[in-house]
């Protein structure tokens, strides 16, 4: 095999071994890129999950034990370089990086497959599988679970007032989830979270939920806003109750709130607005899945109500 070659101080450096360079040069900057953006994703989604649980920065950090800065770097797509690692790990492995950092015994192989199965699916698909996988395995009848109304949206979304007067007009219980997580807990929101974090709030808010389902034949339920953010949660919710989105734009539950005198969403926080518009656009596909949607954008309280009884008892009674 024939090499051509030139001298560069006195040394000679064969054709191929330059185009073997290049290639290798041009692999490495690929997977520099690869690399980078996968990092710059990874901020994203923990961007994205902060906004679904409307978690601030400065919370998580507390919630955590990482630090701010951290949080920040990671966020903004410059993560540290072990996490790339442990993804081409994963990758040799053929498994995904998250699967190597679960606590406890791995899924069951019957789950990795189906998960692989699902992965495949378009939008449209996973919708009518999950459905199918409800019917066959989890939801009540359509008919029983209009007994349970749940109301699911963010806070101003009307779930209050508009819960208590369907409950009013059904003669069932109207519960709130939210104070009967502060009655059960005998302390505040704010001080649950103090005490206990994220994490000891959704304990009470699963425990009171059970409570609710096996106390209360009938009922309509006030959620908070967070609950579509914990999967098990939201789908337990969603399998034993009629659900229905109370959609509203940003700007209405800013002022809805605001007209109740909580002056919390803006207090030391410019960027209120703004972080109102991201929880939303984050949660809006979770507020979706619901039974129902009933769009209260210009609509009176009157005209509400009566909208929301119509969507519940389309045919005057359950």
């Amino acid at each position: 095999m024939q090499y051509n070659t030139c001298h560069a101080s006195g040394s000679p450096i064969s054709v191929k071994a330059k185009s073997q360079t290049g290639r290798l040069g041009s692999t490495s900057a690929q997977e520099n890129g690869r690399g980078a953006t996968y990092l710059r994703r990874l901020g994203e989604r923990v961007r994205e999950g902060r906004a679904r649980r409307a978690v601030t920065r400065k919370m998580l950090a507390q919630q955590s034990g990482v630090s701010e800065r951290y949080l920040a770097q990671l966020e903004s797509g410059r993560g540290n370089i072990s996490v790339l690692l442990l993804r081409e790990i994963a990758r040799a492995l053929r498994l995904e990086p998250g699967s190597l950092l679960q606590q406890g015994p791995g899924p069951a192989p019957e789950l990795q497959q189906a998960t692989e199965l699902l992965r495949r699916l378009s939008p449209e698909g996973l919708r009518e599988a999950r459905q199918l996988l409800l019917d066959r395995f989890a939801a009540a009848e359509i008919a029983v679970r209009r007994q349970r109304v749940a109301l699911i949206g963010l806070r101003g979304a009307g779930k209050s007032t508009l819960g208590a007067a369907l409950a009013g007009s059904m003669g069932v219980p109207f519960l709130e989830l939210d104070r009967l997580i502060e009655q059960s807990s005998g302390l505040g929101l704010s001080a649950i979270f103090d005490l206990y974090g994220q994490d000891g709030f959704r304990r009470f808010e699963r425990r009171c939920l059970e409570e609710v389902l096996s106390q209360h034949p009938r009922f309509v339920l006030a959620t908070g806003g967070s609950i579509v953010s914990e999967p098990a949660s939201f789908e337990r919710l969603l399998s034993t109750c009629f659900t229905v989105w109370l959609r509203a734009t940003p700007e209405e539950h800013m002022q809805r709130v605001l007209a109740q005198g909580d002056t919390r969403p803006m207090a030391d926080n410019k960027e209120a607005m703004a972080d109102l518009r991201r929880i939303l656009a984050v949660r809006e596909p979770l507020y979706a899945m619901a039974d129902a949607i009933l769009d209260t954008r210009r609509q009176s309280r009157g005209q509400s109500a009566a909208a929301l009884e119509q969507v519940v008892r389309p045919n005057g009674r359950i």
